[in-house]
Order: structure tokens, then sequence, then C-alpha cells
């Protein structure tokens, strides 16, 4: 049942990446956990290995993953074989079978346009997550952060 709750909204938005939208297209994506918390160094190791081992797999191309306290930030693109909301939603059962990591149903995803400017501004502010929650005193000093390609 798909009811309506905000101003004609449907109470689950649809993840999947509409046909218009060119491959290779990269997304700002953010989970939410009720894991106590994320940055445990065993388990916030245990989350890095696994979006790079989805990045080996070719389920997503990952350019950043960051662990916060309580949720996860990436800038991921998706094949075009695969919906955005399957590959994330098999990430998150990973997580949670073999870490025993629970997530917050759903998730948060903005797609970002194809140009140097907002990604690296995209980039920037999820680097600077940790900074501003005074947690590190400087992006290079977080230990929770995976940037590849």
């Amino acid at each position: 049942m798909n009811r309506k709750l905000y101003q004609g909204f449907p109470d689950r938005l649809a993840h999947d990446t509409p046909g218009w939208v060119a491959r290779g297209a990269i997304f700002h994506i953010r989970v939410r956990s009720v894991h106590p918390i994320l940055t445990e160094p065993d388990v916030a190791k245990k989350i890095l290995d696994s979006a790079r081992h989805y990045h080996e797999l070719a389920r997503w191309e990952l350019l950043l993953f960051l662990v916060m306290p309580d949720h996860i930030h990436a800038l991921l693109g998706f094949a075009d074989n695969d919906k955005m909301s399957c590959v994330v939603g098999d990430w998150k059962r990973f997580q949670r079978v073999h870490h025993h990591i629970r997530w917050q149903e759903g998730f948060f995803d903005h797609r970002l346009r194809n140009e140097i400017e907002p990604l690296r501004q995209q980039a920037e502010y999820i680097s600077m997550n940790p900074v501003v929650k005074a947690l590190c005193p400087a992006p290079g000093k977080w230990p929770w952060v995976l940037a590849l390609t």
C-alpha cells in the first residue's frame, strides 16, 4: 500500500534511476543506522571492507565512502543493469546478516550533476562531516573513510 503522507508524496520514495539519467551518474547516498556505534574500529573496518568489495564486484562505482557514528555517506555510481535500491538493499542486508549491523529502512539519495565542481563540493561536504561534529580536527584525520577511482 502506498499511502500519501505529506502534500501528495508517498510514504516511500522510489530509488530507481530514471531512464533519462546518463550512465555513470554519481549519487550521494546516506544510510542511517540503528546499530549503536558504527565507528567502533572492528565495525567501521567491516563496513569499509564491504564497500570496497562491492566496488571490486562492480556492484557500484565507489568514489567516496565515509562512516559516521550513526550513518554512512557515499558517492556512488550504479551500473545500468542494477537498480540503485537493489544494490543498496543488498549491501544493507549483507551488513545485517554477516556483521549484525541494523539499518533504518530506506536511504537518502541525491543525483549529482556530472560536473567537476558539484562533485568536488559534495565530496568536501561529506569529508567535513566528522570535523563539523567535532569528531576530528581535520578531514584528513578521520580514519573511517575510503576514497577510490
